[in-house]
């Protein structure tokens, strides 16, 4: 079941699903699935859970939901290991660098338009300096961050509920 974390819907037997078809079933999108992310999860995992909040959030607000979930899936389409990436002599960090890498990486593997390429190219806003468009891009700088603490907390946050459980 395709699931995106706090969410008990099958995201498969969803309209979503049908928007973000392309993507989700490539095979340049499937290599993330081998990509930890955040220390607990997948970058895979971590893209469709930034994806279909986005979307949630901007169809409840009669923004542009589709081009939302699509850049959400694509907003941390990068292979390297980050760490690996901060320990370089490259010049830019990785929370500057890696949206422009996303982002060359999303015009590779399918059409974007250009909401979706500002959504791409400025999800780290205010680390970089270049400010959002659109409202779209305004909501993913705030999913995105939230989709990362609910990945870290959560699994901890029930481990220390099943200990809890035990003690009593």
């Amino acid at each position: 079941m395709l699931k995106a974390i706090c969410s008990k819907k099958n995201l498969s037997e969803n309209l979503y699903y049908e928007y973000i078809r392309d993507i989700i079933e490539s095979d340049e999108f499937i290599k993330l699935k081998d990509i930890t992310h955040h220390r607990v999860t997948t970058r895979y995992q971590h893209c469709l859970n930034v994806s279909y909040h986005n979307y949630v959030i901007c169809r409840k607000l009669g923004l542009d939901a589709v081009s939302a979930a699509r850049a959400g899936l694509l907003h941390d389409l990068f292979y390297y290991n980050r760490k690996e990436y901060n320990k370089s002599d490259k010049v830019m960090s990785h929370s500057r660098f890696h949206s422009l890498i996303a982002l060359d990486n999303a015009i590779k593997l399918t059409q974007i338009n250009d909401r979706e390429r500002d959504i791409i190219e400025n999800h780290m806003w205010p680390v970089t300096k270049k400010r959002p468009k659109y409202k779209e891009s305004y909501i993913i700088v705030v999913v995105d961050k939230y989709c990362a603490v609910l990945e870290v907390c959560l699994p901890k946050l029930k481990k220390l509920a099943r200990f809890c459980k035990k003690r009593n």
